[in-house]
């Protein structure tokens, strides 16, 4: 079993910044590829950023590339979203998820654990 708690969603003006926490418990955190993904209100659940166990090669949705920042800290198995230059369309319930496989993917499938999700609300 693995336990995944968000952490750092809320209520941010267009053009500023939050940063997502995911602390994880159970299974080896260093050991699996981490992702995070994005609800919208009346839309399917979309991939945002993901990161490798060892943390060295991270991938993104190109609707958030450079505008945000996927990290990991694996002493604390924790992981991270810098979320920077923020707009209305980032808006959604955010979820962190655990790969069953080492390496970061945008496929759903491959992830196996849930976490229950942070609001991140952007208003213009």
């Amino acid at each position: 079993q693995v336990q995944l708690v968000e952490s750092g969603g809320g209520l941010v003006q267009v053009g500023g910044s939050l940063r997502l926490s995911c602390a994880a418990s159970g299974r080896t955190f260093s050991n699996s590829g981490m992702g995070w993904f994005r609800q919208a209100p009346g839309k399917e659940r979309e991939f945002v950023a993901a990161i490798s166990w060892s943390g060295l090669i991270t991938i993104y949705a190109n609707s958030v590339k450079g505008r945000f920042t996927i990290s990991r800290d694996n002493a604390k198995t924790t992981v991270y979203l810098q979320m920077n230059s923020l707009k209305p369309e980032d808006t959604a319930v955010y979820y962190c998820a655990a790969n069953r496989f080492r390496d970061g993917s945008s496929r759903e499938v491959e992830y196996d654990y849930w976490g229950q999700g942070t609001q991140v609300t952007v208003s213009s």
